[in-house]
């Protein structure tokens, strides 16, 4: 029999543990600071060494560039989140931009080609989804296969050249509204708060994350972890989908090698937000100052006069160093794993 003093009684309330859900919410509050601090630095860097670089017209310029994977992006975070990736997206975001100039120039109108080429997408992460699920190959094997296959039709579709719009209004997505914000603009907007949303607020959100963390006692607690597998992939190759709308709403046309970097780049830009490729971590804020940390550093080299091909040296660089400070912040706070 255990005899309770009063200074037991008095320690026992201040002993505590946290919640998981305060330590989850703890630990992404950590990781956006540390991020955000690591951006705000690159700004005062970029604008020490160029004065057109704190513009107005510069900011908008960078917004622009990193809309295309900072949508891959938002559905990539669902999918590392959820314990898995996807790598076919760099063979969707070419077949949506060559099926949606393929369709408008054939006369269906924007918004139903838009709808038609994101059913295309869905189409391919279902397969995604059922070949991890139901077959129980690897992500990573599964999503290269879609990837060849994707890129393939693409090349197929456009006969190996780029298809330019018969009507240049079918870039309605690229017209600028107050302030020249384009509309992609707004659209990437919107999806992101939707993101945040799922994730923070529902059922499904909360659901990727005990997937994430834990696949097999998720099942055992009897949540439809193969069901919701799936439902992410065919999200996230529905957004690849439309982020191929979106670079042929700004090209003008559609080609089979635009978007090709984008499983590497909406990758790093999720663990640069502090995700974790074993899943069960990450978030919507996050992710999306990864997408500006890459873009910001692209738009600042170029600025620069840099050539192009370091811009690839400095995103791998920046993605080891953002794993290696994670890890080091994991171990400094007694974190296993």
């Amino acid at each position: 029999m255990t005899t309770v003093t009063p200074d037991t009684a008095q320690a026992a309330p201040s002993g505590k543990a946290p919640t998981p859900k305060r330590q989850s919410l703890l630990r992404a509050g950590f990781q956006i600071l540390g991020i955000g601090t690591f951006y705000l630095l690159i700004l005062v860097f970029f604008s020490l060494v160029s004065d057109n670089f704190m513009t107005y017209s510069n900011a908008l310029n960078i917004l622009t560039n990193v809309t295309v994977i900072g949508i891959v992006a938002l559905g990539q975070a669902f999918a590392i989140i959820s314990g898995g990736f996807d790598l076919s997206v760099s063979g969707t975001v070419p077949l949506g931009a060559v099926l949606f100039a393929l369709l408008v120039n054939a006369g269906v109108s924007v918004l139903p080609a838009a709808v038609l080429v994101v059913a295309v997408g869905a189409v391919v992460g279902l397969i995604n989804g059922l070949i991890v699920t139901k077959l129980g190959i690897n992500p990573l094997i599964t999503t290269l296969g879609t990837l060849s296959i994707a890129v393939g039709l693409a090349y197929t579709l456009s006969q190996g050249v780029t298809i330019p719009f018969s009507d240049p209004n079918a870039g309605v997505l690229a017209d600028k509204t107050y302030g020249g914000v384009s509309y992609y603009v707004l659209a990437f907007a919107l999806l992101s708060a939707a993101g945040f949303a799922v994730l923070r607020f529902t059922v499904f959100g909360r659901m990727l994350y005990a997937i994430g963390g834990n696949r097999e006692a998720s099942r055992l607690a009897g949540m439809r972890v193969d069901l919701v597998t799936i439902v992410v992939y065919m999200q996230c190759a529905s957004l690849a989908a439309f982020a191929g709308v979106v670079v042929a709403s700004q090209l003008l046309a559609g080609s089979a090698t635009v978007g090709t970097e984008a499983a590497l780049s909406s990758i790093a830009a999720v663990i640069l937000g502090g995700a974790s490729l074993t899943g069960g971590v990450g978030g919507i804020p996050g992710t999306l100052i990864g997408v500006l940390v890459l873009g910001t550093i692209a738009n600042g080299m170029v600025l620069m006069q840099v050539p192009a091909f370091y811009q690839q040296i400095a995103t791998g660089a920046i993605l080891l160093l953002a794993v290696g400070f994670a890890r080091l912040r994991g171990i400094l706070s007694g974190e296993q794993g």
